[in-house]
Order: structure tokens, then sequence, then C-alpha cells
């Protein structure tokens, strides 16, 4: 069960700086999460490294949708964005080089290392 809530990352940790975020992206992504038969709407301006988090439901670049439980695993790092869309547990629509950067927004698996980071400290040894 996931600890993190796709609600609260996206209020809490999305929108700002993203340094990790290439300078020349930008872009739209609405995320429609799905709960019976209600959906929420979260649309993200991507522009200079900086993700803004609104809720609208207009067209965006690239729209995903998916059950509520999907996104929530995503954002608490339980389950991969790129696992669920091969999965069918979510739909894309749209620039798909978007969603890779999303996947960049919400934290990886629990103990989950950056590669020059484990790079660095196996060079250490």
């Amino acid at each position: 069960m996931a600890t993190t809530t796709v609600e609260e990352q996206l209020c809490q940790s999305v929108p700002g700086r993203h340094a990790d975020l290439p300078e020349t992206t930008c872009g739209t992504i609405r995320l429609d999460l799905h709960t019976g038969e209600h959906t929420q709407h979260w649309y993200l301006t991507i522009a200079d490294q900086r993700v803004e988090v609104t809720r609208s439901v207009a067209e965006a670049d690239l729209v995903i949708g998916a059950e509520r439980a999907v996104l929530d695993q995503i954002a608490a790092g339980e389950l991969h964005l790129s696992a669920a869309f091969l999965r069918n547990a979510l739909t894309a629509r749209g620039d798909l080089r978007l969603m890779m950067l999303l996947r960049r927004l919400f934290p990886g698996p629990a103990g989950a290392r950056h590669p020059r980071d484990a790079a660095r400290e196996g060079l250490r040894r």
C-alpha cells in the first residue's frame, strides 16, 4: 500500500524547480486520476526546469490516465511509470517523451541511488 499519495506529491514535492530536468524541456502534462466513476484532473506545466501544478481539464501535450491506486504507487516509488505503462495499468496519449520526464518528478524506490552516486561510491572502495 502506498504511503505517499499522488495528491501529496503533486502539492508538496512536484511544484518548483527541478535541476535534474533538461533546461530545454517545456510542455504540459495532464494526469487523470480515476476513482470509480469520478476523475480528478491535475495539470503540470514544465518550462525552464520549473514545474507548475494546477487543476485543469485543458488539453495537454501528454495526457496520462490511471486508477488512483496505480498513480499512488508511482508517487510512492513502489511502481515505475514505464512498468505501469507496459502492463496497461495506465494510458498515455500525446508526446511520450514527456512521460520519461514525469518519472523524474516522483521518487524512485526506497533505498534507490542515482547511478552516478553508486559509481562514485564504488570508486572510493
